[in-house]
């Protein structure tokens, strides 16, 4: 064999056994696998449970035994495994099975849950619903950093912006409406959205005209959101006697809400958190399918380029970032007003970080950071649901701040799993100055 044979026969076995990410996670879930097959599925109850499709006290549901799943479940990550280490011609269903085996991590959480727990069964309708309730504002954020980042702002100031107009519509509707008029409601919800839209204006200000670092005056905006709205809690709601209001009321779809099992649980719920799939349904549409949209991607890729076609690249920007600001003020407004019916500080709780999070999982795009929403909002809600069935381990029941800390550790996995395969637009975070 000669030289060049030799090294292109050590070329090819180095790719062979080249174990790149893809094959890395096939790997761990062949090791999830094993370890639910031997170890998992023969210690724990095999007495049958329930996932219910309605309320009580008579649910339609459907009945499993937890030891079949959990061994289901395992076989499958085994055959992703083996497809990931396969031959070539496997290789293109390796994919879409760590994809299923992603999802599969939903069922075998919940199967596990409920056999480590007292309960008989869990309402899964009802868990889906709030976990797409719980994913309004995260979806709205993530919409609000996609404006931003697009046009090339880099936006760590989300939370801030939420937790202002949360406080300041609030607080307009304390003054106002003595939290408890419909029309004042409305009236400060369109005051929570200005409020979003004005302190984004101030974002733009400092990022654009005065070039500040777009890292410091997000982070300059949070700092000053948290010591507005502790001034306002303490100096103006709570005077006014009225901590606590009226919030919106539930809205159910015409026709979908009268189907049968799901309609009511599915389809019937609060305006805010029907106007946030309008929402990135228009941003989608605006974004990809008109002129002005395309002007917006190119000042995030690109602004020198732009700014020789005639695109007022500095005008685009400010459009840009306010418009995502009056969008993070409705996300703002869900909070104390649809979700809670008052304000709190720092109410918010890290939820335009999680956003960011949620942009970065969706790759800098509507309906991926609108999955990405989801799957951060699911595992709040999954927080909570564990925490209700009170799962037990060897008689350890497992405390309530794990379950609360499971939205921070899915978004720790969910971006360091992101890291180096999104890549956001080239020019975000980079000052432009015009060549006139």
């Amino acid at each position: 064999m000669t030289t060049a044979q030799q090294a292109t026969a050590t070329t090819h076995t180095a790719r062979q056994f080249h174990l790149d990410r893809s094959t890395i996670t096939g790997l761990m879930f062949g090791i999830i696998g094993v370890a639910l097959i031997a170890g998992v599925a023969p210690a724990i109850d095999n007495t049958t449970r329930r996932f219910n499709l309605e309320r009580p006290p008579d649910p339609a549901g459907i009945g499993f035994n937890p030891p079949t799943w959990i061994i289901a479940i395992g076989v499958f990550y085994l055959i992703t495994a083996a497809l990931g280490i396969g031959p070539q011609q496997a290789q293109r269903w390796a994919s879409h099975a760590r994809v299923l085996s992603a999802l599969g991590l939903v069922p075998l959480v919940l199967v596990l849950s409920l056999a480590l727990s007292d309960k008989a069964g869990t309402n899964v309708v009802i868990l889906l619903s709030e976990s797409l309730f719980l994913a309004t504002p995260l979806a709205l954020g993530a919409t609000t950093g996609l404006w931003s980042e697009r046009a090339g702002i880099i936006n760590i100031g989300i939370e801030g912006t939420m937790l202002s107009s949360a406080g300041v519509g609030y607080m307009t509707y304390a003054l106002l409406g003595e939290a408890n008029s419909t029309g004042w409601l409305w009236f400060s919800i369109v005051i929570a959205v200005l409020a979003g839209g004005l302190v984004a204006a101030l974002l733009a200000v400092l990022s654009i005209r005065f070039n500040v670092n777009q890292i410091v005056s997000g982070v300059v905006i949070n700092l000053f959101a948290l010591g507005l709205t502790g001034f306002l809690r303490s100096e103006v709601i709570f005077r006014t006697g009225n901590t606590s209001g009226v919030r919106t009321s539930e809205i159910g779809l015409p026709l979908l809400s009268s189907i049968p099992v799901i309609g009511e649980q599915l389809f019937t719920s609060r305006p805010i958190y029907w106007m946030m799939y309008l929402i990135v349904f228009s941003t989608w549409l605006v974004m990809y399918r008109t002129p002005w949209g395309l002007r917006v991607r190119a000042c995030g890729e690109n602004p020198h380029a732009a700014e020789t076609l005639g695109i007022n690249v500095l005008r685009i920007r400010y459009q840009s970032v306010i418009l995502g600001g009056l969008i993070a003020g409705l996300a703002g407004a869900w909070f104390s007003m649809e979700s809670q019916g008052g304000f709190e500080d720092n109410m918010t709780n890290a939820a335009g970080f999680i956003a960011l999070a949620a942009l970065i999982f969706g790759k800098w795009t509507p309906w991926g950071a609108f999955a990405g929403a989801l799957l951060f909002g699911f595992s709040r809600a999954l927080g909570t649901r564990l925490q209700f069935l009170g799962v037990e381990v060897s008689g350890f029941e497992i405390p309530s701040e794990f379950f609360q800390s499971l939205p921070f550790v899915v978004t720790l996995v969910v971006v360091a799993g992101a890291v180096g395969r999104s890549v956001g637009p080239a020019a975000a975070g980079t000052p432009f100055s015009t060549s006139k």
